[in-house]
């Protein structure tokens, strides 16, 4: 996984993965065994935290697409970019925010940051 916009877009794929089994494969495959992910409404250590991080906004915005919005920016072993929320491929996004990746010297996750930048209300 030594290229970051490949392991990206491996990353939002995780997000929109429904199958259970799938998913957690693929957490398995991206992260570290230590892996975190922390955003402003979750913290999670561990594969099965985070696949319960992931389950949870699934299960908040059935049906809802994670996309990129726009290029992977990355150095050393760090890399950030944007992404949305949408019903679909195509709608006007209901949150976009951005992450910000740690990766190991194998090119895995390491951590991830979340910032919301959009969000609903109410």
């Amino acid at each position: 996984m030594s290229d970051v916009n490949e392991l990206v877009n491996q990353y939002i794929a995780v997000w929109n993965e429904t199958d259970p089994a799938a998913r957690r494969a693929a957490i398995d495959r991206l992260w570290a065994e230590d892996g975190t992910y922390v955003d402003p409404l979750a913290a999670a250590e561990g594969h099965a935290a985070i696949d319960s991080v992931i389950a949870a906004a699934q299960s908040h915005f059935p049906g809802f697409v994670f996309r990129l919005s726009g290029p992977v920016d990355a150095h050393h072993h760090l890399a950030r970019f944007g992404w949305s929320l949408a019903p679909d491929a195509a709608a006007e996004s209901v949150v976009d925010g951005f992450d910000v990746v740690v990766l190991t010297e194998d090119g895995r996750l390491r951590d991830v940051l979340g910032f919301l930048d959009k969000v609903p209300t109410a």
